[in-house]
């Protein structure tokens, strides 16, 4: 497993247990579709969210949050659409992404909303 495997498993488990702790169910890991990946998919009440989970060792090259691009979100909406599709959700639905800084301490910033 490479280094860059290992940080980004590590945040994405980082993440699902800070959004556990704050009351949403995960529904589904790592979804894939195509050439997407839907790093982790979460229910609360009547809504699904779409998770993007961005995962640094440090910031020293940004925040990890910057590194979510026009082509990842393009393939993130191919992959909302056809879970959403192929599960008939009913409700409502968003895109979020989750900050993870790894270090001493670990930060996790949970950006609400934030790909539209």
């Amino acid at each position: 497993m490479t280094d860059k495997k290992t940080i980004g498993d590590k945040g994405e488990q980082l993440a699902a247990d800070y959004l556990v702790s704050k009351g949403f169910k995960i529904v589904a890991r790592n979804y894939r579709h195509k050439h997407a990946e839907i790093d982790l998919i979460v229910q609360r009440n009547d809504w699904l969210i779409f998770v993007e989970v961005k995962t640094r060792s440090s910031a020293d090259f940004g925040e990890p949050e910057d590194f979510v691009d026009t082509k990842k979100v393009n393939k993130l909406f191919e992959a909302v659409d056809e879970y959403i599709y192929s599960t008939n959700w009913p409700g409502h639905v968003r895109l979020d992404i989750v900050s993870v800084k790894l270090g001493a301490p670990v930060q996790i910033e949970h950006f609400e909303d934030a790909i539209n």
